[in-house]
C-alpha cells in the first residue's frame, strides 16, 4: 500500500506545473524547499529511490552554520601558500609536500598513465588529492544528500548548486550513492570531493573494471584529470599564477588562495 501511495504521489507531482524551488534563509522553510525541489527532480527524470532520499533528507546543521557565516570559510585561507598548506594539513608545508611526493612514488604507473591520457601532471593531482581528503584518509562525515540539498536551498548558494543536489539524487537512483553515504558538508564525495554534477559529467573508469567509482582512488584521480583537460588544460605548459592552466584550475576551486597553494605544492613536488 505504501508503494502504491508513493507512486501515486510521484504521478501527481509529475502532472503539476513545475515551479522553480525558492531559496530559503530560515531553517523552518527547508521542508517547503524540498517539496518544490521534488517537482524539479521529477521533471529531470529522478526515480523513486532518489525522490525518497530527498523526502528523507534532513537539513545539515554543519552546512547551514558554515553558509550562514561566510567568515567561517576564510579561516584557513591564508595568503601565504605555505601557511595554507600547514593549516589545511595540520602539519607543515614541507611535510605535506613530502607526503605528496611519496604518494606519487608509490603509484608511478597510475600517475604516469593518467598524465599520458590527460596531460595533467602527477604533482597537481596528488596535491589536490592531499588537500581534499588527505589522500583518501578522510572522506567526510556529512550525508551527501543532506549537505547537497541544504546547500542548494540556501539563498547565498542557490541556484548555482541546485543542479548538484539533483545530481546527487540521480546518483542515489543509479546506486552510486546510498541515501546515507557520507562526504563533505557541501555534498562533496569520494577521494577528490567532487560535487555530484561534476562527477556525473566528467567521470572516468580509470582502473578498467567497467564502472566509474568516486570512492576508488584511480577512478577519482582520472576523473579529476579529465575535468581539467576538458576545461582547457594545456599539457606541458606552466601552471603558475597568470597562466592559462592556472585559470583552468579555478574550475576545481575558485579561491585564489587555494589555487596558489596547489601551485606552490605542485611546483615543489615536481622538483
Amino acid at each position: 500500500m505504501r508503494r502504491i501511495f508513493t507512486a501515486a504521489c510521484i504521478t501527481l507531482i509529475a502532472s503539476l506545473p513545475v515551479q522553480a524551488a525558492q531559496c530559503i534563509t530560515e531553517k523552518g522553510a527547508f521542508g517547503q524547499y524540498k517539496q518544490t525541489l521534488a517537482q524539479q527532480a521529477t521533471a529531470a527524470g529522478i526515480g523513486q529511490r532518489g525522490l525518497s532520499a530527498l523526502e528523507n533528507a534532513r537539513l545539515s546543521g554543519i552546512t547551514w552554520r558554515f553558509e550562514s557565516n561566510p567568515g567561517n570559510q576564510t579561516g584557513t585561507l591564508q595568503g601565504d601558500p605555505a601557511r595554507f598548506l600547514a593549516k589545511r594539513s595540520g602539519s607543515t608545508a614541507d611535510n605535506f609536500i613530502q607526503q605528496t611526493r611519496n604518494k606519487i612514488a608509490r603509484n608511478p604507473n597510475t600517475f604516469s598513465s593518467i598524465e599520458r591520457n590527460s596531460g595533467v601532471p602527477a604533482s597537481i593531482l596528488a596535491t589536490i588529492w592531499g588537500l581534499e581528503t588527505s589522500w583518501g584518509g578522510y572522506l567526510g562525515a556529512t550525508s551527501i544528500v543532506d549537505g547537497a540539498v541544504t546547500l542548494s536551498s540556501y539563498c547565498r548558494r542557490h541556484p548555482r548548486f541546485e543542479p548538484h543536489a539533483i545530481a546527487a539524487l540521480d546518483m542515489v537512483d543509479a546506486g552510486i550513492l546510498s541515501p546515507g553515504t557520507q562526504g563533505g558538508p557541501s555534498g562533496e564525495l569520494g577521494h577528490m570531493q567532487f560535487l555530484a554534477g561534476n562527477w556525473l559529467e566528467y567521470r572516468v573508469d580509470g582502473n578498467g573494471d567497467g564502472r566509474a567509482d568516486p570512492y576508488d582512488a584511480v577512478d577519482a584521480l582520472a576523473t579529476a584529470a579529465n575535468m581539467l583537460r576538458r576545461n582547457g588544460w594545456q599539457a606541458g605548459q606552466p601552471f603558475g599564477e597568470g597562466t592559462r592552466n592556472f585559470e583552468v584550475l579555478s574550475v576545481w576551486n575558485d579561491s585564489g588562495n587555494y589555487l596558489r597553494a596547489i601551485v606552490y605544492s605542485a611546483e615543489r613536488v615536481g622538483r
